[in-house]
């Protein structure tokens, strides 16, 4: 028999075949029913069951790699970047959709909420001085945090080991961009504190309205329809912050323009098995705003293939 053949084949498996696999295979202590935590953060009612390792298809030779805490290791052996790096991390279905409309949480919707894709989430988090993101992004997903622990609070304590090693502080900075300055200065995330990059009129209209824990940065002149932030001021500033190795988790016209301007260094895509489909309601692929093919496609060199039940994690490093 296939070893796959007595596995529970991820977040679309009969729940009831599920639970009775899990009963069979596992100490009664660790069934759990995955998901069972709310629409964002899994349940700690109950020990989760320990999570298999990433299964290598592919990875290329000379990678860096960081010094793993042992349960970390166990898992995804073989991550790290060099001294300043901008890498972004999406799901998608397998037909190629990341958002959902206008709904929230869409990365978990279409994941499924899959242990193994929030664990490599959250190491990617784990390993970046800061994590980027558009305010479009922070208004469609209220309550979260952008922290490893947020999404994988089972290994909390390894990512803080990952990151006392590396010399990061205790979590990464949140970054937000936002060229009218619409922040949602309520969300919990801004209210933990944030570095916020727009242009003069942006803040103008944000720094009234976010925290003394936030600091709001201009990057981008002018004031009229149409101005943007400055995104590779932006990364320089950061970089003469000391905030070198970075994560940005979108959304997809953040990403666009990151790739037009050849900041984006790596590109981490979980692909998750389930076809979204598309209707009248808009759904967004990873990359928007942008057209490059056929004139200047961004061909890539794939850096690493993996699996875990019927997901793949591929990790790309971009090149014009």
């Amino acid at each position: 028999m296939h070893p796959d053949a007595r596995r529970a084949r991820g977040p679309l498996a009969h729940l009831d075949l599920v639970l009775a696999r899990q009963l069979r295979d596992r100490p009664a202590a660790q069934v759990r029913v995955p998901g069972s935590g709310g629409p964002d953060q899994p349940s700690l009612s109950t020990p989760a069951p320990l999570l298999e390792a990433f299964e290598v298809l592919h990875e290329a030779e000379g990678l860096p790699s960081y010094l793993l805490p042992f349960e970390l290791e166990r898992i995804y052996a073989g991550i790290g970047f060099g001294p300043s790096a901008l890498y972004s991390n999406f799901v998608s279905s397998i037909d190629g959709v990341v958002t959902l409309g206008e709904g929230t949480s869409a990365g978990s919707v279409i994941s499924g909420k899959y242990p193994a894709d929030r664990f490599l989430m959250a190491l990617l988090r784990a390993c970046a001085d800061a994590v980027l993101l558009g305010a479009g992004t922070l208004r469609a997903t209220p309550g979260h945090l952008w922290t490893p622990a947020h999404v994988f609070p089972q290994h909390a304590e390894g990512f803080a080991g990952l990151r006392r090693s590396l010399g990061r502080n205790p979590e990464p900075r949140l970054v937000v961009i936002t060229a009218r300055g619409e922040i949602d200065a309520s969300h919990v995330a801004i209210q933990h504190g944030a570095l916020i990059f727009t242009t003069r009129r942006g803040a103008e209209a944000c720094r009234p309205l976010v925290p003394a824990s936030c600091e709001v940065v201009v990057t981008g002149e002018g004031g009229r329809e149409g101005e943007e932030v400055d995104l590779t001021a932006m990364i320089h500033e950061l970089r003469n912050r000391k905030l070198g190795v970075l994560l940005t988790e979108g959304g997809p016209h953040l990403i666009g323009e990151l790739i037009d301007r050849g900041l984006l260094d790596e590109a981490f895509l979980t692909v998750s098995p389930v076809v979204a489909g598309r209707a009248d309601e808009r759904r967004l692929g990873m990359v928007e705003g942008v057209e490059l093919l056929p004139k200047r496609g961004v061909w890539s060199r794939l850096l690493s293939a993996r699996r875990h039940g019927d997901y793949l994690f591929l990790r790309y490093g971009l090149r014009a």
